[in-house]
């Protein structure tokens, strides 16, 4: 009976949930984590952990993973050229530096280095474009730094399980191995490609019957995804290289990346956050210290990211700019607790730091794109900024 309930309390949650999130203007995301809170086995109990749910949450994650590699638009990358993705680079080894300052003082392990290191490709790219920065120079350095830091990011913390799980030895050869194989797919894809480009344009038809392009994605990020798994490596990454490599290939990707968009977000990325919110450690909270715990963290981040982005100041940008730029690259949510699961599954987070992890991704999910609309100058004013264009060349 419970696991029937649950069943048609996730279908209406998916169903209800954007919708009134769209009402108070608030990410998706942050009602469906609240929702699992609330309805999860710690308050209402409509909610309990089962097989089926954990299935489709498993494969809302590693979808949600393969959407964060296939969104990267390696367009913008290379307009930006070598100077802006190295100013990205920068506040990425930078961000790195304060948060293990920020880690150490709090008295957290490495580890936490990488959390308080994450941002949201997934937040910052819509706040640009609603506030049509996407194409200015801060726009631009803001996407650039935040694709770096995901991407690195990820690579990072897959890297630090291996050590975690497995020890330094013959099992880190899995990673180039892994990689290896990414590099073959590339050539491949882009020599098929070349070979049978009617073959391939069906990839991107509006109207296909047998949705060729949906199959191709998920039948590449299962690829990976199994060969992760036999090499030992995080699945994780095999499903956002996956998606990197998709997207690397093919730039002009028309309405396939809406329709595999509204087949993930539509149902199976919601149960994977719902999921998140069943399992939040709701009791934690009531601990001593950890509530005051989860607002420092939540301001430390936040600086974390301030920091790092004053790089910027040594490209031509001003103070306000700088300080725009880092709160926004301090909003973090679906990778933040990607990496937050994983530290708890190898023993290296605590749930109560969990627990904290998750506040700070609503919290700054929901307060980060707000602030930077209200802090980043007139579009009139961040306009001239010559000297990120020319470190460009």
């Amino acid at each position: 009976m419970n696991h029937a309930v649950s069943i048609l309390v996730l279908a209406v949650a998916a169903f209800v949930l954007p919708l009134v999130a769209s009402r108070l203007r608030l990410p998706a995301v942050v009602l469906e984590i609240l929702f699992g809170i609330l309805a999860g086995p710690a308050l209402l109990g409509l909610l309990h952990e089962s097989e089926t749910m954990s299935s489709m949450a498993e494969l809302g994650f590693l979808l949600l993973m393969f959407l964060s590699g296939f969104e990267i638009d390696f367009r913008k990358l290379e307009r930006g050229g070598s100077g802006q993705i190295l100013v990205g680079m920068a506040i990425f080894l930078l961000t790195l530096v304060f948060a293990w300052k920020a880690g150490t003082m709090l008295g957290h392990g490495p580890f936490v280095t990488l959390v308080l290191a994450t941002t949201s490709v997934g937040l910052v790219v819509p706040t640009l474009r609603n506030t049509q920065r996407s194409s200015t120079p801060l726009g631009q350095a803001i996407l650039i730094a935040a694709l770096l830091t995901d991407f690195l990011t990820l690579i990072a913390a897959t890297l630090f399980a291996m050590v975690r799980e497995n020890g330094v030895g013959w099992n880190l050869l899995g990673f180039p191995l892994l990689f290896g194989a990414i590099v073959l797919v590339l050539l491949v894809l882009k020599r098929l490609a070349w070979w049978f480009p009617d073959k391939f344009e069906r990839l991107f038809e509006p109207e296909d019957p047998e949705e060729m392009g949906i199959r191709t994605c998920l039948f590449l990020m299962f690829i990976f995804v199994g060969l992760s798994w036999a090499l030992r490596v995080e699945a994780i990454l095999g499903a956002f290289m996956a998606g990197t490599a998709f997207a690397f290939v093919f730039r002009h990707r028309g309405q396939l990346e809406q329709k595999l968009k509204g087949f993930s977000y539509g149902f199976l990325i919601p149960i994977f956050f719902i999921n998140v919110g069943v399992h939040f450690d709701v009791a934690a909270l009531t601990r001593p210290g950890v509530l005051t715990g989860a607002l420092l963290l939540i301001a430390v981040a936040t600086l974390v990211k301030i920091g790092a982005s004053s790089v910027l100041l040594l490209v031509g940008f001003n103070a306000r700019q700088v300080l725009s730029a880092g709160v926004l690259l301090s909003a973090r949510l679906s990778l933040v607790i990607a990496v937050a699961e994983m530290g708890v599954r190898l023993d290296l987070l605590s749930r109560e730091l969990e627990a904290q992890v998750v506040m700070l991704a609503i919290v700054t999910s929901v307060l980060a794109p707000t602030i930077f609309r209200a802090l980043a100058p007139p579009l009139h004013a961040s306009q001239p900024v010559p000297r990120p264009a020319t470190a460009a060349h």
